[in-house]
């Protein structure tokens, strides 16, 4: 028997399966794509305000962590992380030292290292499928965010990608999916323009086979062949052209088409004219808080003040008075001249004053953050009273003290925890219902859609930017226009040195204060008691969301398990 008839005796060979494969990029390229995303992101808040750039950052990260290894991954996207929060987080070292802003930063990074592992695990679906990279990014992105908003000791959403959008287009789809959908858009949108980009996105290497006989193998071409762009192969221009013609034009059809979604731009009820006070302090920093009397004193004087305009027919009569958090550090309730001094505004005004106070109790050693009505002539109405539900870990309260003391001794400047509250801000003022949310609350989203479930027809977000720059004002207004959009209410933030100012159902601000000064402003407004498909969708966008950025994941993890036991 020849060697060709014993050889044609065994089973055939298995036909070549090609396998789609790739090197990621350099990582002395990987790296600096990685600095220049988390800068781009940076560029994309304010004060800044470059919208655009957020779906650029969020390419960029895509590329640099394509086909990387999990740790590799998860570097890169650290240095996005730190890239964006050590800068974006500034505002937190201005007062308080260099250790709560390096630790926040770095736990936050920590979460875009994450991203980036993810990212890279999930890269052979986007190699099987090039399609499937700007959905697996957006779905990738809600997840993450999705868990940074809620860990540790309930989280810290500030900087999601929903909130770089505040100019944008994109910040209508807020209407139909609230904060989620619009980070799902801007990171759909960066996973088209890297689908765009990136022209050696997959390789043909035709796997080896062993010759049944294992004396010898037959191969494809060699494993070592340079890259193959499959689209330049064709030879057709069009088709070379298409795949970074289409997810482009794709791009730019999503970003005008938000505009399309509807939005109102006035509430559809009642009007009312409310009055902002932001009393300013007397200096910036912690140690506002020693100057209590002075800055109540402020609030009070600059309402007189306005008395005094509406008095004279140069502002009309509010319904309404708003003044910031912490414009009362003095709790009135205990503290009869504190009392006075506010009582003494509101008989003045002829109008119930939301008042930002610091209440002791319910406990020994305990406070709360509130919100308290207080009307002419009766003084604090407590069954309008509203205590934050949402206080700041390590700001407001020390969450495992013992250890935490064991970083640094400055938690014990805390020395009173603020207790949260337990029912949403719903405050009724007469002709109008708010919604009452207290600083940083406004970064939570049901925080701010239980008051909206609960019947408010205007945001109020009262804050205190005493201790911050005009960088934290602008981003936190930011939020507020997102929310205003989100569940068509008018809104309004209230701060103690600015920025305060009127928020349109559309987003659009009127009479924005400057920071660091007194000033009054006063405007009419049309509440609304709508409901936007976000309200009534409620959490459940980000559900959806994040359940399929989770089977992503498990996807990803069947496929790699195939490729590696296929033969050969």
């Amino acid at each position: 028997m020849t060697t060709l008839d014993r050889d044609e005796t065994h089973a055939p060979a298995a036909p070549t399966r090609p396998v789609v494969t790739g090197r990621p990029l350099p990582l002395r390229v990987a790296a600096p794509l990685a600095v220049a995303a988390g800068l781009a992101l940076l560029v994309a808040f304010p004060p800044y305000g470059v919208w655009p750039l957020a779906p650029v950052g969020v390419a960029l990260l895509a590329a640099a962590t394509h086909r990387r290894r999990l740790r590799a991954g998860a570097g890169l996207g650290f240095l996005t992380g730190v890239a964006l929060f050590a800068p974006l987080l500034a505002w937190t070292n201005l007062h308080t030292g260099y250790l709560p802003w390096v630790l926040l930063s770095l736990l936050q990074a920590g979460y875009l290292a994450l991203l980036g592992a993810a990212t890279a695990w999930v890269s052979p679906l986007v190699d099987r499928v090039r399609w499937s990279w700007p959905v697996l990014t957006g779905l990738l992105w809600v997840g993450q965010e999705t868990l940074r908003d809620r860990t540790p000791f309930g989280g810290f959403p500030w900087g999601r990608l929903a909130f770089s959008q505040d100019t944008s287009p994109l910040l209508r789809l807020a209407s139909l999916g609230g904060a989620p959908l619009v980070t799902f858009a801007v990171a759909l949108l960066g996973g088209l323009l890297v689908t765009a980009a990136w022209h050696t996105w997959t390789t043909l290497r035709p796997t080896t086979l062993t010759h049944p006989s294992g004396t010898g193998s037959t191969t494809g071409p060699a494993d070592t062949a340079p890259p193959v762009d499959t689209a330049t192969a064709t030879g057709s221009s069009a088709r070379r052209w298409a795949p970074v013609a289409v997810p482009a034009a794709l791009a730019v059809a999503l970003t005008a088409g938000a505009l399309l979604v509807p939005v109102a731009a006035a509430g559809s009820g009642a009007t009312v004219t409310v009055a902002i006070v932001q009393g300013n302090v007397p200096r910036l920093g912690l140690d506002f808080n020693a100057q209590r009397q002075a800055v109540l004193n402020n609030h009070v004087d600059a309402t007189l003040e306005l008395a005094a305009r509406v008095a004279a027919g140069q502002h009309d009569q509010p319904d309404l008075v708003v003044w910031p958090e912490n414009s009362s550090d003095i709790d009135p309730l205990r503290n009869p001249t504190a009392g006075a001094r506010i009582s003494q505004a509101a008989d003045t005004v002829r109008a119930p004053i939301l008042v930002g106070a610091v209440l002791l109790g319910p406990g020994a050693g305990q406070v709360r953050n509130a919100g308290i009505l207080w009307r002419p002539g009766t003084g604090a109405d407590l069954d309008q009273l509203y205590t934050k539900r949402h206080p700041v870990p390590f700001a407001e309260y020390v969450p495992l003290r013992d250890v935490a003391r064991m970083v640094s001794k400055q938690v014990d400047l805390i020395r009173n925890d603020f207790v949260p509250g337990s029912t949403p801000g719903v405050v009724r003022v007469g002709p109008a219902v708010l919604g009452d949310v207290i600083c940083f609350e406004v970064a939570y989203d049901e925080v701010v859609r239980d008051t909206v479930t609960g019947g408010a027809q205007l945001l109020v977000v009262q804050t205190n930017n005493a201790t911050f720059d005009v960088a934290e004002a602008r981003q936190q207004l930011a939020m507020v226009r997102l929310r205003a959009v989100e569940h068509g209410r008018p809104a309004l933030m209230a701060s103690t040195v600015g920025v305060s100012g009127f928020v349109a159902p559309d987003g659009r601000v009127s009479d924005a204060t400057g920071f660091n000064t007194r000033e009054v402003v006063v405007r009419q407004l049309r509440l609304d008691d709508g409901r936007t498909l976000a309200t009534r969708l409620g959490w459940w966008p980000e559900v959806a969301l994040a359940a399929l950025a989770a089977a992503a994941l498990v996807g990803a993890a069947v496929v790699r398990r195939r490729q590696r036991i296929m033969p050969g």
